[in-house]
């Protein structure tokens, strides 16, 4: 379930801008706020209407973004309100005033002020395309955007400027070489999800999330992958 906030205010491009991994402009983003360590708070989709910007958020995460979006405020004059809106969901021929997803092709179109789905296995595309969701692959306070894959499906920018946690994120992306971060696997069973991936000799290789059509997401050691994995009573195929 998701809830649709509106940020307004002659300074609200600037106000965002300064704050979230991504470029806020004229075509819709998807985007993070993180801590000052660069560590995942939230994450959510940047759509520009006209005097305003929507910020399409999963619904758990909601009041906690809108207290720290309003924490940061001070001078600049911006308001930062919920809606009602409703927003619909699809793959396919998009309907009139819908946009597209920004993460990725197959996650299809995104229509606001309307409500419904139409029936898409959205695990299944996340799966294929190893594409993080909300509080299963993406965990506040842990997570790393890299790790994730935030460059990879358009949500970070690396020339916008400074924003909360830039300064980690840059050094991650230029002066280390990822270890670790999400992946899919084959699987063969199923086990839930947070179910430690472990080597045939107990040590720990990763972590187990989504999961479908023998195939999972995973957030593994890269050095670690190889044959002999489990998690719980499933086989892991790397």
């Amino acid at each position: 379930m998701r809830r649709i906030l509106a940020v307004s205010g002659e300074d609200r491009v600037d106000f965002l801008q300064g704050l979230v991994t991504n470029k806020v402009g004229p075509v819709p983003a998807w985007a993070a706020l993180l801590t000052p360590q660069g560590k995942y708070l939230a994450d959510f989709l940047v759509v520009p209407e006209e005097e305003r910007l929507l910020v399409d958020v999963d619904a758990r995460m909601a009041d906690d973004l809108m207290r720290r979006l309003s924490m940061y405020r001070l001078r600049s004059k911006v308001a930062i309100e919920p809606t009602d809106l409703a927003v619909a969901r699809g793959t396919g021929l998009a309907p009139e005033g819908a946009i597209m997803d920004p993460r990725h092709e197959a996650l299809g179109w995104r229509l606001y002020g309307a409500e419904g789905d139409d029936g898409t296995d959205w695990d299944a595309i996340r799966v294929e395309h190893c594409i993080p969701e909300t509080l299963v692959e993406l965990i506040p306070n842990e997570t790393f955007i890299l790790e994730a894959g935030f460059e990879r499906l358009h949500g970070v920018d690396f020339r916008k400027g400074c924003y909360v946690g830039q300064e980690v994120t840059a050094r991650m992306k230029h002066k280390t070489e990822l270890r670790k971060g999400l992946v899919t696997v084959g699987i063969e069973g199923a086990a839930p999800v947070g179910t430690p991936i472990l080597m045939a000799d107990g040590r720990e290789a990763g972590t187990l999330f989504t999961q479908s059509g023998g195939r999972a997401i995973a957030h593994m050691r890269f050095d670690r992958m190889g044959e002999g994995l489990t998690a719980g009573d499933a086989r892991i195929i790397p």
